[in-house]
């Protein structure tokens, strides 16, 4: 895991910050003695408040959105609520899909104690409706995954369930390289492919649009450029 430092801050201004998150950091944790992005945050901030709106997997990097005032984080929260707000992945499969492009829709139910999700039918207790849309831009061959390739995929993010893309993506066939809980069967060695890498949100005050991006650094996306 690479260390967090102020050098992954993307913005920053008197209402928000947006950074960088490695693969490996949580977000927030309830673990004793465990560093966490939000403790990181906090410290760079003298103790400041921090409002976290977005969260990402422990093993997933990328982007992230955070506000510095309660004001802030209550207008980010409207946002992402009301599905105005624009998340982009990259991930990193072993599976070509039939279609270079597709949209799934799936309904997902969260199992707490083992911290995992699995897609279930629409009638299902706890049962919530999951979207996505994913396009396939390239692909290089690499001898350590079953398939002989790793294939690089955009994801736009419909709906913001637990594990989402991680389930669905396996539900469909195409399963990520290096994801433990949903892809036991993968022996590649490589860490988790995915990545959150576009963001687009309005400012909490001013309203202005605003855009971030991130390039992948993890080993799943080497060789593989974004088009």
């Amino acid at each position: 895991m690479v260390r967090w430092s102020a050098d992954d801050i993307i913005y920053e201004d008197e209402q928000i910050l947006v950074c960088r998150k490695h693969s490996g950091m949580a977000v927030q944790s309830a673990r004793v003695g465990q560093m966490d992005l939000e403790s990181e945050l906090r410290n760079y901030r003298n103790g400041n408040y921090i409002g976290i709106v977005q969260r990402l997997d422990q093993p997933v990097e990328g982007v992230l959105v955070f506000a510095k005032t309660p004001k802030a984080a209550a207008e980010l929260n409207r946002q992402i609520t009301s599905k105005t707000v624009t998340k982009e992945y990259l991930a990193v499969t072993a599976q070509l899909p039939e279609e270079k492009q597709g949209h799934l829709e799936d309904y997902l139910k969260k199992d707490g104690k083992t911290n995992t999700s699995a897609v279930v039918t629409p009638e299902t207790d706890g049962a919530k409706k999951a979207f996505l849309d994913y396009e396939v831009l390239n692909e290089v061959s690499d001898e350590r995954t079953l398939t002989g390739k790793r294939i690089l995929v955009r994801i736009q993010l419909g709906t913001g369930r637990h594990h989402q893309i991680r389930v669905q993506m396996a539900h469909a066939g195409m399963s990520l390289l290096g994801d433990r809980k949903y892809n036991p069967e993968d022996s590649s060695g490589l860490p988790l492919g995915l990545c959150s890498c576009h963001l687009v949100f309005r400012h909490p005050v001013t309203g202005k649009k605003l855009e971030f991006q991130v390039t992948p650094k993890g080993e799943s996306f080497a060789g593989l450029p974004n088009p």
